[in-house]
């Protein structure tokens, strides 16, 4: 009987601790929309309809972005193509995403780079209308504009 009266307060401290640290636990911070699709134009390097991908903890963002119009003029290596996605930001000024991040890709593969990673405030919008994705690869260095507002619209962060 006392085992079970141990055991059966022990499992009401368990769970006021667990309600307790829910209560106390920060909020996750979520950047909307998720995704956004632009159509971008990469010069004589082709280009076409995009997709960019946000996440953001605390202060610390990263972007991704994929397309299958825009491909890799030839085969490059895992984390070769030096990138900054540079955004606008609504209330003045840019933000730029930057790293090195890209998988394996062949020539005529679709291109991926990022996670790039930045730094954003509470209430940042920002948009790829304006700003410019360079990335260089073995010295040359290819810049890709959007040629619209992304869609479904700006990345806010919380």
């Amino acid at each position: 009987m006392r085992r079970m009266r141990i055991g059966a307060g022990a499992t009401l401290v368990a769970g006021a601790l667990a309600v307790t640290g829910l209560a106390f636990a920060p909020a996750a911070l979520a950047v909307a929309p998720g995704t956004a699709t632009i159509t971008a134009d990469c010069g004589s390097f082709g280009g076409g309809e995009a997709t960019l991908t946000a996440t953001q903890d605390g202060t610390a963002a990263t972007l991704t972005l994929n397309s299958s119009a825009i491909t890799a003029p030839i085969a490059l290596g895992e984390d070769s193509i030096s990138s900054t996605l540079t955004l606008v930001r609504a209330s003045g000024g840019t933000v730029a995403f930057s790293g090195t991040e890209n998988p394996a890709m062949a020539a005529g593969d679709p291109v991926q780079v990022g996670p790039l990673s930045g730094t954003v405030a509470p209430g940042d919008s920002l948009e790829a209308f304006g700003g410019s994705l360079q990335m260089t690869v073995f010295g040359i260095t290819i810049t890709c504009t959007a040629t619209g507002p992304q869609s479904p619209g700006p990345f806010v962060f919380d």
